[in-house]
């Protein structure tokens, strides 16, 4: 029984003790005076009666109700029940706010209470003082208080006839029944019918169960107020221990609304601060760190403003706001949803209904506290699917004295399958979930609705979860007991009690509230407390039974776990391979290794795993051999890899016991187990593990104390204990609980103690095996130390990892990344006796250990760790002489300076590709793939490293790499690893540099480190802008303020034809009315966007800039010196200087006789964006008309000259092809010149443009010297057809026979330097109009040019050829007849897109980097492919159409090359052209300056085509320049003397154009790479020694230092136009393609692919000569070019290594080489029987040579000489052959060649000059006579001649004049110059008679000759 009522307080208002306006609640009376004993009075009661301040107030308002909630130091909650009624304040009141009414009348207005009907006010100047009667109660019968203190009210204002102390004391002694109404005996027990003797009645219901919360209508007013949404956020926000605070201008509904939500939490209770109304003098509570939930008075909602992280709900508003900050988790799914979907079912029963075409009548709504019920009974639901089978992860830790029980919160996650689940997590964590624990885990206890919920009615729920229905009605049956919970005895809920009248509060009381008798109420309570102690005490009959665990445990949502569904296939490997190991029969078990490995990622199989060797445990089978404890504790670590520290699944629990188990005998005396090799994971160092671990076995322990020994099982069966038919550890707890107050005191005693000591003997158990798991084998590694003080975690160590699996020294690995390489074996051995010490002091105070055992265990676990330690020693000491079976280590790669690793090391295995060689293949050798290693990421390349898994090759690395933007294609693919062949997932990687990655990755790595790899690599292949690409990312800042390039231009891309077609439209529309139009590349800003219709943007900026680009180009604007400066230094503009194509003066006297001049008009990149700023136009062209001009043609395109031939003076053009209403109106014109045009446009811009057009072209033809006067058809259609005869012999590579030399000479003068056969259109490959190659083809026939390459007679050709031919699209000049006016004539020939280049290098990548092994093995396929890729043929066209152009060129018509957009093929063949027809661009000097003219210069899109940004993703690679470089492979092939650069140069150049590594070929033109600022930036500050961004520069550092890029066979002619074969049979695979070097990767970055020298010193430890050393060199392993190196560069090599020697600072290569040439020119000459020189030519004998042998007539015969020098003119004129017999002399003495020192007739000092602006230098010169030199030395000691001068070519000795540089302080008469056929030398000797003997002792040598 508990009284109703504790405490009666009468408070009212009294001044502020600090006088402020603000009043204050006093307390006047309270009764009983006395506090009582068990429950002492509530302090602060005042503040809240009032919670928004004690005020007066003007009127008087009606009285007001509300329970306010105090909360207790031991958390007992106290309902404070308030009535507040107004009277008028008397004077002292009044005198306290008189002073500042105004003031005050505001603030009640803002925090008054809330006035709920009209307020009547009294007499003017009056105010209202409020009095509160409150009465305090331990019990919340919120409606009994009401009607209470409304009786007391209601007699005071009624004056009614009844004594108020009378019904105080009724009240306070008023004794009610406890909860339990079930339990009592009868209706009267349950329901107490209780008057105050004024006449009323009221009757109390008591719940019947306390556990459940009473609601009443809270909860539907919360769902009411603020929504379902709303609601359920609040709720998982309370469970999450959020901050929830209530705003609501009512208090009762603040009070509702914190009651509410306690109901919903239910069974869980809230255990925070809980304040349902907080006063306004309290509000920094708010602030307060804990969780709460508190409700305010909406009036404060300002000051709760500020409050960062509280969820704030609004209840009048209906608003939840939650915070940024905060996240609170939802209920996982599917729980959420179904949880929803009730609610609303509940909530809103017409919503079934709204669709209905025939609703029903009416629906039955409950009433609101029937749904407030069903409400709860949703969420009661909810919890019980949440917490299932929670009692089945109780551990019994303590029955006795009293139960201690945990809970494991890993098995109850792990097996509900929620692991990943955030917000279950948290409510496990929770405070409230503890108490849930402690109070509902005890065994024996009495049970309410939840209990029999959670363990009955689980598979209902489930069974229901898709019947809406069903699910409905459920609730309704748990809300109709919830309902009678609360109401048990509807029947007689019958109240009387008294009311006040309707507006009582507005009469005029006649007096204040009495003044009580304190006396008269303290004798009725003293009298009912006397009673009450005769009475028996009332005990609270609890009905207590054991408490039913239900079904065990299922997953909240069936996750299937996809592959590793627990097949009984998959367990039956597991067992089998098991049971093989165990009879030895190791072969067997090895073939099913694989695959139970693969099986263990599965829950099922680890479970079936563990229990298998558990019984061979049992067997006594523990002691093993190695190769099955090799076996056993491979397939625990893969058992524990996929643990996670928590063990959810309880695998790590079920081995524990076993890796303590199983051992090998390694040494007599030293036994190994299998703990000191499952030390890896993460699990072991997880205190929260070996806590659950540690509860799991003492609850077994505890539960065989009190089995019956018949009963008992084998304790070490962890969780199995369990079983069905036995009793669990809960209910043999349950009955101990039971019998325990039965028991004698001595029992009690004993059963205690014997429980402490099986804790105790279980924690020193468990010190043991930790120290065993913790502490590494080596104990000199600390692991743990680094885990515990969070320095990395395990995966990072486990990488370098080297498994001696069998030695089991696993530790090993934590040399390299400890930290800790030091630690000493205490640091160790403190460490881990640090963690067990925190474990057992944890487990230890929990489960009750007595302090003095808790001291031992203190005592005792230092000296168990260090026996340990010793134990270990050995056997580490043993398992070190095992042979170990390795995992390789993980190799670095090397890093280029700046280059920087973005994802380490992923270890995979590289599998062979369809390569063969890789694989041993054909060619034999060992199989270095597959390999395994690892594969890193760095922001400029991929790389591979590894070893061979063949254990045959040896220690071999492996090496494969490509810069990520050359990716070109990344598939996933699943393969099976070569070790252990499991499926395991791979990447396929391909790239443009002709590399194929195709990888497995270990299974220990994960799919998303593999996902991880996969982002990165596409993030930091495709960035957003080119500044992200790595050449740019090296060190760069880029420029601020200028605009990001956001999306790619892609330009006139072949895509559709209709896109193309809509642009066409746009352009013409626009063009209808706007006279001066062009068409640009939008800018940076508008790319991506279409462009706008009438493009108003681009015509203003062409307007703007029509005055500057129209001025003639002599009135340069100052504003323009600089951009022209930067311009005129570009390439370009050097090589027009260098071919005399004008100059740039700004002086209007240039002689207009030159027929070209450079024009700035595009210096502004105004006419057109992807030319260069300077062109070549014809001098007679105004700038003005070129804007018009270049509307003719795509791109703005205009034609302008880019290489004119020295002899013929023809000059090359180009420009993009032609706008279909340009040209090809003009020519498809019948009556010329006034053409009319195409379509219907503005007539006079398209008269005007194509007048303009025609004018520039016939200014073109004018610019000729030769053809300014001609008259007459030019046309190559004359031919005659008869020329066409394909029988006519034309000796390509000239036969020389020696028989007859004056005839081979003949026949060398005569031959055709061409042959036009291919010409023809062959068979499949149609390139050219058969009609061009007939007409073209009789060129055999024709004058041939004659051999010093001028052309053939000029006349003769005259009539027959055009001054100008233009190549052009054959599509595009259809139905063009040419105009017999015009000087020019159309050459249509068929050209590939590049789109079709891009699908033919697909082909070609596929076809030389294969994916798979071909069906057919062999180089059939290979071939068949590569025929496919139709690469070749492409290859075909491109110098078919250049052999063309240079003949049409070196017969002296120009060419105007007009072909797609003018910056793919266009500058293909261009380039080619110049190649072939200028031997200056085949020095690698004039190769760059071709490159940078043409390619970078003129636009070509190198940064679109090689799809180098995230914007050129979806065009993809189209290697364009490759094909070019491919083309100028196959001419080098064929004329290998031509060249000065060697075929790496072009690899080189292939491999980088697509590498990012430098910026050189980024970006799509010059306009852009100004825009970022790339082109000019080295002026002004030269950059230090940083890494290289310009591949120019490069090349020139590695050249200075290397000849890796020089041709040592370059021997030119200085006037060859080379005319190379070009049918597809001439033609061959560029190695680029197909050659790779494992052992390094590409060499193509120098500093990576110098490997580590060879130091010579080791070669001769003894001084010696040094050992011949013979290796083996693999194909496609070894780089053969470095392990064999030519003759050239050993030697080379070998003389700076022997420079080193003597302490010569070494000489540059070149310097050497040169002088070496010369030598060998003057004084290497052979006779006719010796040709040691032909060595050079022998080693190219199938190759056409157009320089290669030449024969003299000489006074000593006819000897055969071959020429390496660059500067010697080898054309066979007679003047050279007078030259060669000059030469002849100095021939005769090269077969007795005596010592040099014998021949020295004359030798001293003299400063030579050196050649074109050299200094002058001392040298040392002898003078020989015997040989007829003149030799000079660097030094007098010199054995090596730097130079030589034959005497032979000296013309005349000469006194000579200083120039500048000569040595100052000599007379001028010292100086001299020697002259000879070749160049003058300049000499001074140090004074006048020593010059005059030098003069004196030549010309005595010369007369002697």
């Amino acid at each position: 029984m508990a009284r109703l009522a504790d405490y009666f307080v009468l408070v009212a208002f009294g001044p502020h003790p600090r006088g402020s306006g603000e009043g204050q609640g006093q307390i006047l009376q309270r009764f009983p005076e006395k506090d009582w004993e068990d429950n002492p009075f509530p302090q602060g009661i005042e503040l809240f009666c009032q919670p928004s301040g004690w005020q007066l107030c003007p009127e008087r308002n009606p009285p007001t109700f509300f329970v306010a909630v105090l909360t207790d130091i031991n958390s007992e909650r106290h309902y404070c029940a308030c009535l507040t009624f107004w009277e008028p304040a008397e004077p002292t009141q009044e005198a306290v706010c008189t002073e500042d009414a105004p003031e005050r009348e505001e603030e009640v207005d803002e925090g008054g209470p809330v006035r709920l009907s009209p307020a009547a006010p009294g007499p003017p100047g009056q105010l209202f003082a409020p009095k509160t009667l409150v009465l305090v109660s331990r019990l919340d019968h919120a409606e009994v208080f009401r009607n209470s203190l409304g009786l007391i009210y209601t007699i005071h204002v009624e004056g009614l006839n009844v004594g108020l102390e009378n019904v105080i004391g009724n009240l306070l002694t008023c004794i009610i029944p406890l909860a339990g109404g079930s339990q009592l005996d009868s209706v009267e027990d349950g329901v107490r019918t209780i008057s105050l003797g004024a006449g009323d009645r009221q009757v109390i219901q008591t719940p019947l169960a306390d556990s459940l919360p009473i609601s009443r209508c809270s909860v539907a007013l919360l769902f009411r107020q603020l929504g379902i949404t709303n609601v359920l956020s609040l709720f998982c926000a309370a469970l999450t221990e959020h901050k929830v605070l209530f705003l609501s201008r009512s208090y009762q509904r603040l009070s509702d609304a914190c009651r509410g939500l306690l109901a919903l939490l239910f069974p869980l209770r809230y255990s925070f601060t809980y304040v349902p109304i907080l006063p306004a003098q309290l509000l920094e509570v708010l602030s307060t760190p804990t969780p709460f939930i508190i409700g305010v008075n909406a009036a404060f909602q300002a000051e709760t403003q500020e409050l960062l992280d509280v969820i704030i709900a609004d209840l009048d508003g209906g608003t939840v706001t939650v915070p940024e900050c905060v996240h609170i988790p939802s209920l996982p799914e599917p729980l959420q949803s179904q949880t929803h979907s009730v609610l609303s079912m509940v909530l809103d029963p017409d919503l079934e209904l709204a669709d209905l075409a025939f609703p029903p009548p009416t629906t039955s709504t409950s009433s609101l506290k029937m749904q407030d019920k069903e409400l709860r009974a949703v969420f009661l639901r909810l919890f019980a699917q949440l917490l299932q089978g929670y009692r089945w992860c109780l551990h019994m830790v303590r029955i006795h004295p009293e139960p201690v029980i945990r809970f494991h919160k890993a098995a109850f996650l792990g097996q509900r399958g929620l692991v990943e689940d955030d917000f279950l997590m948290k409510v496990l964590e929770g405070m409230a979930f503890a108490g849930f624990v402690s109070e509902r885990g005890v065994p024996y206890r009495p049970t309410d609705l939840f209990d029999e919920l959670v363990a009955h009615e689980v598979a209902r729920m489930r069974a229901d979860e898709n019947h809406p229905q069903r699910v409905l009605r459920h609730v309704k049956e748990l809300a109709e007991q919830l309902y009678k919970n609360e109401n048990p005895y509807p029947a007689v809920a019958m109240h009387k009690v008294q009311r006040p009248g309707e507006a009582s509060h507005l009469q005029r009381v006649p007096r204040p509230f009495p003044r009580l008798d304190e006396g008269m109420v303290q004798w009725i309570v003293d009298q009912a407390t006397a009673k009450m102690q005769g009475a028996p005490p009332a005990v609270k009959a609890e009905r207590r039974t054991t408490v039913p665990s239900g079904p065990p445990m299922t997953a909240i949502l069936e996750r299937s776990s996809g592959l590793h569904g627990n097949s009984a296939r998959r367990l039956e490997v597991v067992r089998n391979c098991i049971s093989y190991v165990f009879e030895g029969k190791m072969l067997e078990a090895k073939k099913l290794l694989p695959a139970v490995l693969r099986a263990l990622k599965g829950r099922a199989a680890r479970r079936c795993l563990a229990q298998e060797l558990h019984l061979h445990v049992q067997q006594n089978r523990a002691v093993l051999d190695h190769q099955q404890f090799d076996f056993v504790v491979r397939m625990m670590n893969c058992c524990l890899q996929d643990c996670t520290s928590l063990d959810e699944h309880g695998i790590a629990a079920a081995l524990l016991p076993l890796v303590t188990a199983f051992c090998r005998k390694l040494s007599p005396g030293v036994t190994q187990f299998a703990y000191s090799c499952v030390q890896e994971h993460v699990v072991w160092s997880t205190p929260q593990f070996w806590e659950a671990m540690f509860y799991g076995d003492v609850q077994t322990h505890i539960r065989a104390l009190y089995l019956e020994p018949a009963e008992d099982r084998d304790p070490s069966q962890l969780g199995e204990a369990s079983a069905q038919d036995e009793r669990s550890a809960l209910d043999v707890a349950s009955e101990q609980r039971r019998l325990w107050p039965t028991l004698s005191r001595e029992k009690q005693q004993e059963l205690v103690q014997k429980e402490e000591s099986t804790v105790f003997s279980q924690a020193i158990h468990y010190a043991n095996r930790m120290s065993y798991l913790l502490l590494p084998l080596d104990s000199s590694k600390s692991r743990l130390l680094r885990e515990r003080a969070g320095l990395g975690d395990l995966e990072s160590a486990s990488n370098s990892l080297v498994t001696n699996s069998m030695a089991g020294s696993v530790a090993e690995s934590y040399d390299t990344e400890s930290g800790f390489e030091d630690a000493e074996t205490c640091d160790v051995a403190g460490a881990v006796v640090r963690f067990i010490n925190r474990f057992v002091d944890k487990v230890c105070t929990e489960s009750g250990v007595t302090s003095d055992h808790l001291k031992g265990l203190h005592v005792m676990v230092p000296d168990i760790v260090q026996m340990h330690i010793e134990t270990l020693e050995a056997v580490h000491r043993e398992s070190k002489r095992l042979p170990p079976i390795q995992k390789p280590k993980l190799l670095r790669p090397r890093l280029l300076p700046g280059e920087e690793c973005v994802l380490d090391g992923l270890r995979v295995y590289l599998l062979p590709d369809g390569r063969e060689e890789g694989a041993g293949g054909s060619g034999g050798g060992p199989a270095l793939l597959p390999a395994e290693g690892a594969i890193f990421l760095t922001t400029y390349r991929v790389i591979f490293t590894g070893m061979p898994a063949d254990p045959l090759v040896g220690e071999q690395v492996v090496v494969r790499s490509f810069p990520v933007a050359a990716l070109t294609k990344e598939k996933r693919i699943s393969v099976q690893t070569p070790v252990d062949q499991l499926l395991q997932d791979g990447l396929q990687l391909r790239s443009c540099t002709f590399q194929l990655l195709k990888m497995a990755f270990d299974e220990e790595v994960g799919s998303d480190s593999a996902e991880l790899f996969r982002k990165q690599l596409h993030k930091l292949r495709y960035p957003p802008d080119v500044r992200g690409t790595f050449a740019f990312a090296l060190g760069s800042a880029h420029t601020p303020g200028r605009p990001a390039r956001t999306t790619k231009d892609k330009g006139p891309s072949f895509r559709t034809l209709s896109r193309n077609l809509v642009k066409n439209a746009k352009k013409t529309i626009g063009r209808q009315y706007i006279t001066r139009k062009k068409y640009n590349p939008p800018s940076w800003e508008h790319r991506g966007q279409p462009p706008p219709e009438d493009q108003e943007d681009e015509i203003s900026v062409s307007e703007e800039l029509e005055p500057s680009t129209l001025t003639p180009s002599s009135a340069l604007k100052p504003s323009d010196r600089m951009t022209m400066n930067s311009l005129v230094e570009r390439a370009c503009c050097r090589d027009y200087q260098r071919l005399g194509l004008g100059t740039l003066s700004s002086s209007l006297s240039r002689a207009k006789s030159e027929p070209f001049r450079i024009s700035p008009v595009n210096r502004m990149y105004a006419i057109c964006r992807s030319y260069p700023g300077l062109l070549i136009v014809p001098q007679s062209v105004q700038d003005n008309a070129l804007q018009r001009v270049s509307r003719c043609y795509r791109q703005n395109r205009f034609p302008v000259v880019c290489w004119r031939s020295g002899r013929s003076k023809a000059v090359l053009l180009r420009s993009g092809g032609l706008h279909s209403k340009g040209v090809v109106g003009l020519f498809k014109a019948q009556n010329a010149p006034s053409p009319a045009p195409a379509l219907p446009l503005g007539q006079s811009q398209a008269d005007s443009s194509s007048l303009e057009q025609e004018k520039y072209l016939q200014a073109v033809v004018s610019s000729m010297p030769r053809y300014a006067d001609a008259s007459g058809r030019n046309t190559l259609s004359g031919f005659s057809s008869a020329h066409m005869g394909s029988h006519v012999p034309s000796p390509r590579a000239r036969v020389t026979t020696l028989s007859n030399p004056m005839a081979a000479s003949a026949s060398r003068r005569t031959a055709p330097r061409g042959k036009w056969g291919s010409v023809r259109a062959s068979g499949r490959s149609g390139g050219l109009g058969a009609d061009v190659g007939s007409r073209l083809a009789g060129r055999d026939m024709l004058s041939s040019p004659q051999a010093n390459g001028a052309p053939p007679d000029p006349g003769f050709l005259r009539p027959h050829r055009a001054a100008l031919y233009i190549i052009g699209d054959k599509a595009q000049l259809k139905g063009v007849r040419p105009d017999p006016l015009q000087q020019w004539e159309l050459v249509p020939i068929e050209v590939f897109e590049a789109r079709q280049v891009k699908a033919s290098f697909k082909k070609l990548l596929k076809a030389c980097v294969p994916g798979c092994p071909a069906a057919e093995p062999g180089p059939a396929s290979f071939l068949r492919s590569l025929e496919d890729s139709e690469w070749l043929i492409q290859i075909h066209k491109l110098l078919q159409v250049s052999v063309l152009v240079v003949e049409l060129l070196d017969s002296g018509s120009s060419v105007l090359v007009s072909l797609e957009d003018g910056w793919d093929i266009t500058t293909q063949v261009v380039s080619l052209v110049q190649l072939l027809s200028d031997p200056f661009y085949r020095t690698l000097e004039g190769f760059r300056l071709l490159v940078e003219k043409e390619w970078l210069s003129f636009g070509h899109r190198f940064s679109h085509r090689g799809a180098h940004t995230l914007a050129g993703q979806s065009s993809g690679f189209t290697p364009v320049f490759l094909q070019f470089l491919d083309c100028v492979h196959q001419v080098h092939l064929q004329f290998p003397m031509e060249f000065e650069f060697s075929p790496f140069y072009l690899k080189f150049l292939g491999y980088h154009h697509a590498s990012c590594r430098f910026q050189t070929f980024l970006l799509d033109s010059d306009y852009e790479r100004i825009e970022l600022g790339l082109l000019y930036e080295e002026k002004g500050e030269r950059r230090g020694q940083q890494a290289c961004r310009s591949l120019w520069e490069y090349v020139d550092r590695l050249s200075k230092r290397t000849p890796m890029f020089y041709n040592y066979m370059y021997a030119p002619e200085d006037t060859e136009v080379l005319r190379p074969y070009s049918n597809v049979s001439n033609l061959k695979v560029w190695d680029f393609y197909t050659e790779e070097t494992l052992a390094e990767g590409p060499p193509y970055d120098w500093e990576l692919a110098q490997g580590p020298p060879e130091p010579p010193e080791e070669e001769r430890p003894d001084g010696g000569a040094p050992q011949s050393r013979r290796r083996v060199v693999w194909p496609c392993y070894d780089s053969r070019p470095r392990a064999q190196p030519d003759a050239i560069s050993r030697l080379l090599e070998e003389l700076q290594r022997l420079e080193t020697e003597l302490g010569r600072p070494p000489e540059r290569w070149k310097d050497t080489w040169d002088r070496v040439k010369a030598a060998q020119r003057l004084e290497g000459r052979p006779d006719g029987r010796g040709i040691p020189s032909s060595l050079l030519v022998s080693s190219v004998p199938h190759h056409r040579r157009s320089l290669g042998v030449y024969l003299q007539e000489g006074p000593v015969g006819s000897t055969l000489s071959l020429s390496l020098d660059s500067d010697q003119s080898s054309s066979s004129t007679a003047s050279g052959s007078r030259q060669a017999a000059r030469r002849s002399t100095s021939t005769l003495y090269s077969q007795f060649q005596t010592a040099e020192s014998e021949n020295r007739s004359y030798e001293g000092t003299l400063y030579k000059k050196g050649a074109f602006m050299k200094p002058w230098k001392a040298r040392w010169f002898v003078l020989d006579k015997t040989k007829h030199q003149l030799r000079y030395y660097d030094h007098r000691v010199d054995t090596e001649c730097k130079g030589v001068i034959d005497l032979a070519e000296v013309e005349a000795v000469a006194p000579g004049t200083p120039t500048m540089g000569a040595p100052k302080t000599v007379d001028e008469k010292a100086f001299f110059d020697v002259k000879t056929t070749r160049r003058v030398y300049n000499f001074c000797a140090q004074d006048v008679p020593s010059a005059q003997q030098w003069v004196d002792q030549i010309q005595s040598c010369l007369s002697d000759a």
